[in-house]
């Protein structure tokens, strides 16, 4: 096995293994979790795992740090935020090495994972020299203003999928305007969704115990929801673990940002153009083995144009490479790990079973699936009901623009669509009629950047606050202070 870390790199391999990031680098109360390569089963690294014990403690040293981050002056924690993007620029191949080995990444996806990272640092290295508030109308001799404050500490669940980006799109807004953050990351990858970033902004200069990097399970993950000196749970996964987030923060009145699932719809209009469609539609779905919350999970393609649809879509799905991703060529990558094999798997089975027609795929060796596509769904079936999270394109047949607006918006969750069409006039309209947060004209669904705000309604969470300015809302406050010239009179 190539070595993954080094001495020589961003991060010391022989100096993390088994620890946990927490004012340095630690031994953990939580044991130790060897994390393997999915595409081989070959072991990577070892590393430590915490346990509520590692989180009350991390919390604690956090808020005690807090107050003296917060009243660093903005420039410097500015500079921070850009020595840290300056670090990542000159170790990019070997975080990206990290996300295709650990997280199963095809090369392409790992590079865009750590340029869009590199993107969200470079916005928030901006965020600290805004304007922190206004100057309120007061009456005279009164002084009114609204100033904007930290919100103390910051709790970061993040998921495997995109984790370097996931992770980062929280922390460093968060330690740019000045709170401290305890990360909790996946244990499916807790080095390209914590460690890493640990190792970064160690490097960059950040102060000692403002950020703590502790990979865990769900037992850390509800203590940090409800630990007392945690003021704002950032989490982003699933929409039942969302929901079980959202209770226990709620129950202990912290602020929530929920970044939930997708079952997106992809619309296919009778003018589009079905070979631009069929592209779209394969990015979509297969993409990172459909692994995204974005991902195009549910095909909406009008009568007209089905036909064709179908066989172009399924003629790109057959000629996708799936393979190891470190040593070949592949398009394709493995599955994160068995159980989400399983689940993939079974609902296309359940679905065939319903009546669906397997147009390709629905095959795997190891963690490896095939791209799929299904033909002849209908909308109660399993693979159009549920958020599959593998490479699984369900295609369903209607009418028209109506039917297509109806069967996309029937679902709990609102998080992105996409509308293939000949005329973006039309495709404008119809994006007016979907309950989704975000919609992509004559594109596919998968897209985010630094700059937009960016979230999901219903089931897919509880709202759009990430991206450039759009932070201020998310990981901050706002105190009003008014001072008098001389003490004012009343009544009694």
């Amino acid at each position: 096995m190539t070595a993954v870390g080094s001495r020589t790199g961003l991060l010391d391999a022989d100096l993390v293994r088994g620890k946990v990031f927490s004012g340095g680098w630690t031994t953990s109360h939580g044991g130790t979790a060897e994390i393997t390569e999915p595409a081989t089963g070959e072991p990577l690294i070892t590393v430590g795992l915490a346990n509520r014990h590692d989180i009350r403690a991390a919390a604690a040293s956090a808020a005690q740090q807090q107050p003296a981050w917060a009243d660093t002056p903005a420039v410097e924690r500015a500079a921070v935020l850009r020595r840290a993007a300056q670090l990542l620029t000159e170790h990019r191949a070997e975080v990206a090495r990290w996300l295709v080995r650990e997280g199963g990444a095809v090369p392409g996806k790992a590079e865009a994972e750590t340029g869009s990272t590199l993107d969200e640092l470079w916005v928030a290295s901006s965020l600290p020299t805004h304007p922190h508030g206004h100057l309120l109308p007061s009456d005279r001799g009164q002084h009114s203003t609204a100033r904007r404050v930290p919100l103390g500490v910051v709790g970061v669940i993040s998921p495997w999928n995109f984790p370097l980006l996931l992770a980062t799109r929280a922390v460093a807004p968060a330690l740019a305007l000045g709170n401290a953050v305890v990360l909790k990351p996946d244990v499916n990858t807790p080095v390209s969704g914590g460690l890493l970033l640990a190792a970064l902004f160690e490097q960059a200069g950040l102060p000692s115990g403002v950020l703590h990097v502790l990979p865990g399970d769900a037992g850390p993950g509800a203590a940090l929801t409800t630990d007392p000196d945690v003021a704002m749970i950032a989490f982003t996964g699933s929409t039942a673990v969302g929901r079980q987030v959202g209770a226990a923060a709620g129950g202990a009145l912290k602020r929530m940002s929920l970044e939930l699932g997708g079952n997106n719809a992809l619309i296919v209009l009778d003018d589009a153009d079905v070979v631009a469609a069929s592209s779209a539609g394969a990015f979509g779905s297969f993409f990172h083995q459909g692994q995204i919350c974005m991902t195009a999970g549910r095909h909406v393609v009008l009568a007209d144009v089905a036909d064709e649809y179908l066989d172009r879509l399924t003629q790109r799905a057959a000629a996708l490479r799936v393979g190891d991703p470190w040593t070949t060529g592949a398009d394709l990558g493995p599955l994160i790990n068995e159980r989400q094999l399983q689940r993939v798997d079974q609902l296309v089975r359940d679905t065939v079973a319903a009546g669906a027609t397997l147009h390709t795929g629905g095959t795997h060796e190891g963690l490896f699936y095939r791209p799929t596509v299904l033909g002849g769904v209908s909308a109660d079936m399993p693979a159009w009901t549920e958020e599959i999270f593998g490479p699984v394109a369900p295609v369903v047949v209607v009418r028209d623009e109506d039917e297509a607006v109806a069967v996309a918006n029937n679902t709990d969750y609102g998080l992105v669509a996409a509308v293939q069409t000949g005329d973006t006039a039309r495709g404008a309209a119809l994006a007016e009629r979907l309950r989704t947060s975000i919609v992509h004209v004559n594109a596919q669904t998968i897209d985010d950047n630094a700059y937009v705000p960016f979230g999901g309604r219903g089931g897919s969470g509880n709202g759009s606050r990430y991206g450039a300015l759009h932070s201020w809302d998310e990981f901050t406050q706002w105190r009003w202070l008014t001072s008098r010239d001389v003490p004012a009179a009343y009544p009694f």
